[in-house]
């Protein structure tokens, strides 16, 4: 006798409509009412790995890896320019924010390359600037803090303690075109007590008329280290 085959259990329309809309794996560019377009991977309705996020009003777009709807991983930011775009951030990022190690280009001439914190320059890092000084060393919160070195434009430098984006510590400006090195304590970037020394002063390019004269006090270490002291407390 044969076996009769059970008719196939359709699904109600609005289940199979609510099936469809589901946004899972790799899906052809979906558009926003605001104009805004994605092009990538999803999972559970989100954007999830691989894909690129175009925002039109804002004017940018990101390439890169995605998280529960969110910028998380290594990707690029760009803002358009002219007939094209401009990369802005290239880089590690967490919860939609620069995190983690990334160049940000500010400006045609400055640029940041290093470590970032929730959004912020934290950690190690070069800042390079346009008037051409460079800054080398510690960041926390988006401004110089911890050791640093900066080197200016006419190679003069100081090496030291930074305490938000100022000279605060113990530190050396070396005065290389006039030959001369100051070592001392700064408080929001003013020298507040140390010695000044010749250093290189023959092969500097502008070194002053006369040198430096010797120091005449008895016990000039202490007369140093009691001014630090007073300026720590």
């Amino acid at each position: 006798m044969p076996i009769l085959k059970q008719p196939k259990k359709r699904e109600p329309l609005w289940r199979e409509w609510d099936i469809k809309a589901q946004k899972e794996g790799i899906r052809a560019p979906v558009y926003s009412v605001s104009g805004d377009v994605y092009t990538g991977e999803w999972r559970n309705n989100k954007k999830e790995g691989k894909g690129t996020q175009m925002w039109k009003k804002r004017g940018c777009i990101y390439d890169g890896d995605w998280k529960e709807d969110l910028r998380h991983g290594f990707g690029t930011y760009s803002v358009k320019r002219g007939d094209g775009y401009m990369k802005k951030y290239a880089g590690g990022w967490k919860n939609d924010m620069r995190h983690g190690y990334g160049t940000n280009f500010y400006s045609e001439d400055e640029y940041y390359e290093g470590e970032w914190y929730a959004g912020k320059r934290s950690g190690w890092g070069r800042m390079y600037y346009a008037d051409g000084s460079l800054y080398e060393g510690e960041w926390y919160n988006d401004q110089k803090n911890g050791r640093g070195l900066i080197k200016l434009s006419n190679s003069n430098r100081y090496e030291g303690m930074w305490r938000d984006d100022m000279k605060n510590g113990d530190g050396k400006f070396l005065y290389l075109d006039k030959g001369q090195v100051y070592t001392g304590t700064w408080v929001d970037d003013i020298a507040k007590c140390g010695c000044v020394e010749d250093f290189g002063r023959e092969g500097a390019p502008d070194p002053p008329v006369y040198p430096i004269p010797e120091c005449s006090l008895q016990y000039p270490r202490s007369v140093i280290q009691e001014a630090r002291d007073s300026l720590q407390q």
